[in-house]
């Protein structure tokens, strides 16, 4: 099984609630839009990196800016459909960063031409109103965003 850990940023405008998540990067998610925006997250290996901290260096990594201090609280964990289980942690919390610098992978694309690029793993991220989250979120994370929901319908 594979663990992954991440950050849901959240804040509450007079229009409702917003939340903020990135667009993978890679030829795979260049032209998609719909459900291809993710949590910023990442692997971890438990036993050797709490959950938070993974989270937390993760958000760094993806978004090029340390995540904002805020009161991280245990949304829960997500098992996807990828057979990986996500543990995110979610915070009311501003963030702006004056752009998005994501960490790197390297790729073979197009697949068997021999050619490896380096591709940013977010591309682009921003606040969105939950409706407009919800399709754009990989399908795997709506039970996220429906956590997040229920807690802070517990907080009113």
């Amino acid at each position: 099984m594979i663990h992954s850990a991440g950050l849901l940023l959240y804040r509450l405008q007079s229009d409702g609630l917003q939340v903020w998540i990135g667009h993978m990067g890679g030829p795979f998610w260049a032209r998609k839009d719909e459900h291809a925006w993710s949590v910023p997250k990442g692997e971890y290996l438990p036993g050797e990196e709490e959950p938070l901290a993974a989270a937390l260096r993760e958000f760094g990594e993806e978004m090029g800016s340390p995540a904002p201090a805020a009161e991280y609280e245990l949304l829960g964990s997500f098992r996807q459909s990828s057979k990986k289980t996500i543990t995110v942690f979610a915070a009311e919390a501003e963030f702006a960063p004056e752009r998005i610098a994501s960490n790197t992978f390297a790729l073979e694309w197009p697949k068997g031409s021999g050619r490896v690029r380096e591709y940013p793993e977010i591309d682009d991220a921003g606040w969105f109103p939950e409706p407009e989250a919800r399709t754009k979120l990989v399908k795997g994370q709506a039970p996220v965003l429906d956590a997040l929901l229920r807690r802070l319908a517990g907080q009113a």
